[in-house]
């Protein structure tokens, strides 16, 4: 009888055991997502502020904060985490011990200024606008890679980059000028000496060509153009470059539809046609196909171009003053007609 009692007192502690061994093993390793997710973990963030934001995403947080103890899971680390279906409770908690964040694509294009582009990186990752413009502007960085608070938009090369959302405003600056100096490797250095320029002012005259033309098909045109009147000693006669020094009397949103005869007189650095050679510093982010359209130019006999009445968005080129007047004529006239006075 009392082995009996015994054997029956085993079976039972033995099935007690299972139970609480499969509840715990339960707990540890089922699936505790109930919908896939990103979370965003800020530097400042602790544990408590990781559960609140991980809530809408799993079955049951105590679970997690359980397991979390189990583990001894107390110091947050920052970033962006994806949360995915079929995680169970150990996945989680390993996946923020671990730190195992998730990449961001970062991406830009033609941002005009620094504070504009500082903008627009803070909604891509932790770092803020301001932050990001003070790394940018940093004496010591911008003179120990001679540049300055003009010309260093031109190290950043329009393009989808990763980064970790947690990235600080200074890793973000470096590693945008080490994309910067490669892209400008042994082939495109090469082209850009044939024309005589160097990198910057490769990027500023293929910003003026940004801003003279939308169209891809047109850019090496464009630049074959300007570069004829730079190797000839010619003015560049470039309107983009006088709206640029209209904005920076005015203010970056003043919009400028047309340009005036008086407004060729401002007294500017920037105004191409007061001035022979380039402009001080690029005048807007180019993108590469407008870098590109500088370093493979089209040669031809252009000297002259009007915006095109016929082919709205494209221009008419000339080798001619007399061709260009007429061009300029019409060009005048539909301006007038459409009741286009600035």
């Amino acid at each position: 009888m009392a082995k009996k009692n015994i054997i029956t007192i085993a079976i039972v502690v033995s099935l007690i055991i299972g139970f609480i061994g499969i509840y715990f093993y339960q707990k540890i390793f089922q699936d505790n997502v109930q919908k896939s997710g990103v979370v965003f973990i800020n530097s400042d963030d602790d544990f408590t502020k990781l559960t609140e934001k991980i809530v809408p995403f799993i079955i049951d947080v105590d679970d997690f904060k359980w397991v979390s103890k189990l583990k001894k899971f107390t110091k947050v680390k920052p970033g962006k985490y994806d949360i995915t279906e079929n995680m169970s409770t150990n996945d989680l908690v390993n996946m923020f011990r671990g730190g195992r964040q998730s990449a961001v694509k970062v991406s830009f294009n033609n941002q005009d200024t620094l504070e504009k582009l500082s903008g627009r990186i803070a909604e891509q990752i932790e770092a803020d606008s301001l932050t990001l413009l003070k790394a940018f502007t940093d004496e010591k960085f911008l003179s120990e890679n001679n540049f300055n608070e003009k010309s260093i938009l031109g190290i950043f090369i329009p393009n989808s980059y990763e980064f970790y959302w947690n990235t600080s405003a200074e890793k973000f600056r470096d590693k945008m000028l080490l994309e910067y100096q490669n892209f400008w490797n042994q082939n495109r250095l090469q082209k850009a000496k044939k024309l005589n320029l160097s990198p910057n002012e490769v990027i500023t005259l293929a910003s003026i060509v940004q801003k003279e033309t939308a169209k891809n098909s047109e850019r090496p045109i464009v630049a074959g153009l300007y570069l004829n009147r730079l190797q000839n000693d010619w003015p560049l006669q470039a309107d983009p470059t006088v709206i640029y020094a209209i904005r920076q009397l005015k203010g970056q949103d003043y919009v400028v539809k047309r340009v005036l005869t008086a407004d060729l007189e401002i007294n500017s650095p920037y105004n191409t046609y007061k001035n022979i050679g380039l402009p001080p510093n690029l005048i807007a982010m180019p993108d590469i196909s407008s870098i590109e359209a500088v370093l493979n130019a089209e040669k031809h006999d252009y000297f002259y171009m009007c915006a095109s009445i016929d082919k709205i968005g494209f221009h008419e080129f000339a080798k001619t003053l007399t061709q260009h007047n007429r061009n300029a004529e019409k060009y005048q006239n539909w301006l007038n007609k459409q009741g286009i006075n600035r």
